[in-house]
């Protein structure tokens, strides 16, 4: 277990900050990708983040592991190792760290996941962090989530393996959730069970159910999977609409 320090130590070095050049402190959104990886529809997002004058963080959770993307295809994508409850470590180690920069605005951050990244990220606000070892952290409760005020979940993993989804959160921003009608790990149904259970911690959701395949903003060939560039703009769309409503 690490502290929250320790972690964000290991995770600095393989993340990229994009945004608007200059040094004054401005809101920041936190962009976890999925289990395969870092993809090139990423770094697209953290542009669209930019054009609305915040800055994005895109953190890499695998380096530091020793992790390469055909190896966590073969391990994280299968559920073998690293799963959300642990990775949620990194969620709360970034927004800690971050939040001590002097060009970030604390009081204004964002967090966005890509399925795996997602599920850390509902790990992350319904842990308990009095929790022993919570997050694979020692100081997990160090955390302040108070400066986060929105979250965008892009088909979040809520399958079977995702057992803390009904989990209340304790913090509740305001959310994206979108769901691929055509996803391959989970139904509508649960995924709007998920954002009902979000809705009634007070949390304000909107779900955004699109006609499409899981990963449908990420270039890949990868059957059931299938690219589908016109949602994937006007995905880039809602995400900057998201950060401009909380801004």
């Amino acid at each position: 277990m690490d502290t929250l320090a320790e972690r964000w130590a290991r995770l600095e070095p393989h993340m990229v900050m994009v945004g608007p050049d200059d040094d004054r402190p401005r809101p920041t959104v936190i962009l976890f990708h999925g289990c395969g990886g870092l993809r090139e529809h990423l770094p697209r997002y953290a542009q669209a983040a930019k054009a609305a004058g915040w800055r994005a963080c895109i953190v890499d959770s695998y380096p530091h592991r020793g992790l390469t993307p055909w190896m966590a295809l073969g391990l994280v994508c299968t559920g073998l190792m690293l799963h959300g409850a642990e990775r949620a470590g990194d969620v709360l180690a970034a927004i800690d760290g971050l939040s001590r920069r002097p060009d970030v605005d604390a009081s204004r951050l964002a967090l966005a996941g890509w399925s795996h990244g997602g599920w850390s990220i509902l790990e992350a606000m319904s842990l308990d962090p009095a929790r022993f070892g919570a997050a694979a952290l020692r100081d997990a409760a160090a955390c302040d989530l108070t400066g986060v005020k929105a979250v965008w979940l892009a088909y979040a993993y809520v399958g079977f393996a995702n057992l803390n989804r009904m989990r209340p959160w304790r913090h509740c921003p305001k959310v994206v959730a979108v769901t691929a009608s055509r996803d391959h790990l989970t139904t509508v149904r649960n995924a709007e069970e998920v954002n009902a259970m979000i809705r009634g911690c007070g949390a304000e959701v909107d779900s955004w159910i699109v006609d499409g395949t899981h990963s449908f903003d990420e270039p890949t060939s990868m059957a059931p999977m299938r690219h589908d560039e016109a949602l994937t703009e006007q995905a880039l769309v809602r995400f900057g609409d998201l950060l401009n409503a909380v801004a």
